[in-house]
């Protein structure tokens, strides 16, 4: 008794919509017959000619032409916009072999309804919910994963400069050339590990200074004894609430070895000025400590948060056994701060190792170094990644970092997490 089914599931294979007529869905069957006609053309004319270009990246580059007794500047193939077009074309030819399989399984499950007389939907309220889904899946196709399919891409490229960059000259697939590159090659290989050394030690110190600095300046303020926790509240929390970006080209003013302010008194008490950016210890010290002033005030209002939860009951049963100021913070608020927040404290170590404003607007990634290729002492791997892009035009370089980088986030927030007692218990701390 699946007559229908069938039938309908056959006519779709053919054309898509033929199985939705079957289905006395007329309205639908136009719908996607139309679908189908606009992808069928883009399929025959220029799908698969793009898709060729992904796979080429070009056959002749920018060259000259000899035009009568002058010489012409004749445009070539440009390799980038080749390998675009191509990740459109794929994305593209993919969202019509996925119209085409849910055309068919569309059609089949409505050909069992009418095979077991159940009702069958019309097309407003079939549609309804694709329509609403249409634009967020279109907007996360072409704007989310295109780009990271395009930089991945240009990771198996030779796009750099100064022999690879179009119109001029073609790029080339290279494989795994470039990771090879990066790792083997002793000038990008020390860079690359000097880099990823002082991001790793910059995000372990960056989120454990503004996390326990944060419990800290929570923790006193809310003792009994002080007065005026309003006023201290928001004194923290004004280095959060200006700008990011304003506060650290402050302090890069005021950290100025020459004529900033704060060398300025040191001078003016008989001190010698340090040099606060120009310096490699003192510029990676500038920079944690800075971050402990824009940082801390978050830390601070989140545990605030935390510490209005816990039952008031047991610091009371511990004063009756006599526990020190020390022991219950060990045993009742820190397991509860730690419990409620330690999603937070991965996903903030995760973003400082992303950190890209308070090392660009501070230092800049300087001091410079002979050392390292295209990159400073203070640089992290996503300024890094900015200088070989914006400023060095070694595109193929800067995408392997990406990747990498990501990699190194994604491993180590998982392996973290996955540790952590808010994963292990599903109920909070009874």
């Amino acid at each position: 008794m699946k007559r229908n089914a069938v039938a309908a599931g056959w006519l779709s294979v053919l054309c898509a919509g033929l199985g939705q007529w079957y289905n006395k869905q007329y309205a639908k069957g136009l719908l996607f017959v139309f679908i189908h006609a606009i992808g069928i053309y883009l399929v025959s004319t220029t799908l698969f000619t793009k898709i060729k270009g992904l796979i080429t990246l070009g056959e002749q580059g920018q060259h000259l032409e000899k035009v009568g007794k002058i010489f012409k500047n004749v445009p070539g193939d440009h390799s980038i916009f080749m390998m675009i077009h191509g990740v459109l074309a794929v994305i593209v030819l993919g969202l019509y072999i996925v119209f085409y399989i849910l055309n068919i399984r569309d059609a089949v499950a409505v050909g069992r309804k009418r095979d077991t007389g159940s009702a069958v939907k019309g097309l407003k309220n079939d549609i309804f919910p694709w329509a609403l889904l249409a634009l967020p899946i279109i907007g996360v196709l072409f704007f989310t994963i295109m780009p990271i399919v395009f930089t991945s891409l240009l990771a198996f490229t030779n796009y750099a400069s100064p022999h690879h960059i179009p119109p001029k000259n073609l790029v080339d697939w290279v494989g795994f050339g470039t990771f090879d590159k990066l790792f083997n090659m002793n000038v990008w290989a020390d860079t690359f590990g000097g880099v990823l050394t002082w991001t790793i030690i910059w995000a372990i110190l960056a989120t454990v200074t503004c996390y326990f600095g944060g419990i800290l300046v929570a923790l006193l303020i809310n003792q009994q004894g002080i007065k005026l926790k309003g006023f201290w509240r928001m004194l923290f929390i004004i280095p959060y609430a200006i700008p990011q970006f304003v506060s650290l080209l402050i302090m890069r003013n005021m950290l100025n070895e020459k004529f900033g302010p704060i060398n300025q008194y040191f001078r003016y008490f008989g001190l010698e000025g340090l040099p606060w950016l120009n310096d490699p210890f003192w510029a990676k010290v500038s920079v944690i400590v800075v971050n402990m002033w824009i940082g801390i005030p978050v830390s601070m209002v989140l545990v605030m948060g935390i510490l209005t939860t816990i039952p008031k009951d047991l610091y009371e049963a511990a004063d009756v056994d006599g526990a020190s100021a020390w022991m219950k913070f060990r045993n009742i608020t820190m397991p509860y701060v730690l419990f409620a927040t330690a999603p937070i404290l991965i996903t903030q170590f995760a973003g400082n190792i992303n950190s890209f404003n308070v090392i660009f607007l501070l230092t800049g990634g300087n001091p410079a170094t002979m050392k390292y290729n295209n990159a400073g002492q203070t640089d992290l791997l996503v300024t890094w990644l900015y200088k070989l892009t914006l400023d060095f035009n070694q595109y193929n370089i800067a995408a392997t970092v990406a990747i990498l980088l990501f990699l190194i986030i994604a491993v180590m927030s998982v392996l973290l997490y996955s540790r952590t007692r808010s994963f292990k218990e599903e109920d909070m701390i009874q």
